[in-house]
């Protein structure tokens, strides 16, 4: 872990025992400029999580809870004439930040979703024919309960495709979860998150995490990888071209927390699983069966040959 990076990490988990990996997912997400899906049953920590990267940057920030009544207008902005001044003002919505916390995105319905796709994918929003553009960093980290909570619609694949990286928020196994229990029962409170980074300087991070070195045989690996998953009797289909990119900027921030100086194949192995998971459908249920999607890309990627050199 970079020096730069580990007082990040460690607001990260000094108040979620046992989030070591969801931690250095997300911050891959975050270096990578991509947005982050974190996905789980209610009461494991998603929206902890997501709110302790948030409050680490001092950054404008700005949550977002979805609901099945959520408007469109109320995520991204309306335009209303003001009678004083005889002309169209535009009011921003709260996705005028850095960071947004969208909160169980997936109670919300459909088309309030689709809300944010544009600017998750461009940074801008249009609203009325008029394009606004989002100041940089930006950076969507939404939480999403399992499809079998009661209330939840799932997401389309175009949103889905959006985000860089997701990864599941477990139950915690028995040991860790007599250390959470024995945490809150001698009255410790959860400790107040203090920013050790600016805006600037994560924006900084990121440009020197996309700068990472990478051969032509490894873009080359990661077509193989694309090629293998998109041949793959079990899916319903390959990753998109976005995702295929999305690869490459992931093993790219991953290289740069290992303090590598290059992106090797381990890298792209490492990230593969969380990358893919969540946009990949499964032939025979069609469904996201995201623990066997994982499976299945391990297997894919352990069984391609790695360049030499």
């Amino acid at each position: 872990m970079r020096t730069e990076l580990r007082p990040l990490y460690a607001n990260l988990t000094s108040n979620l025992l046992g989030s070591e990996t969801s931690s250095t997912l997300l911050l891959t997400g975050l270096l990578a400029e991509g947005h982050v899906l974190i996905q789980g049953s209610p009461g494991t920590g998603k929206t902890s999580l997501a709110r302790a990267v948030a409050r680490s940057i001092d950054a404008n920030f700005r949550r977002i809870q979805f609901t099945p009544d959520l408007l469109p207008t109320e995520i991204v902005g309306y335009t209303i004439y003001d009678q004083a001044s005889s002309e169209f003002v535009f009011h921003r919505g709260p996705v005028f930040a850095n960071v947004i916390l969208a909160d169980e995105i997936n109670r919300a319905s459909p088309r309030t979703q689709s809300a944010l796709l544009e600017a998750m994918n461009e940074s801008q929003v249009t609203v009325d024919g008029t394009t606004h553009l989002l100041e940089k960093p930006f950076f969507v980290i939404a939480t999403e309960n399992h499809l079998s909570s009661v209330g939840t619609f799932p997401l389309p694949d175009s949103q889905l495709d959006r985000f860089l990286v997701s990864f599941d928020m477990p139950m915690p196994e028995k040991d860790r979860r007599t250390d959470i229990l024995e945490f809150h029962s001698e009255g410790n409170n959860l400790k107040e998150i203090e920013p050790c980074m600016t805006g600037h300087e994560l924006h900084q991070l990121q440009q020197a995490a996309m700068s990472t070195h990478i051969e032509r045989n490894v873009l080359e690996y990661i077509g193989d990888v694309c090629t293998a998953i998109d041949a793959n009797p079990e899916f319903a289909s390959g990753p998109s071209t976005r995702a295929a990119i999305g690869l490459m900027r992931a093993a790219k921030a991953s290289a740069y927390l290992d303090e590598a100086d290059a992106v090797y194949p381990d890298h792209v192995k490492q990230v593969t699983p969380n990358v893919f998971r969540h946009r990949l459908v499964l032939k025979s249920s069609a469904s996201r069966g995201t623990e066997k999607i994982e499976s299945i890309l391990r297997d894919i990627v352990d069984n391609i040959s790695v360049p030499m050199g």
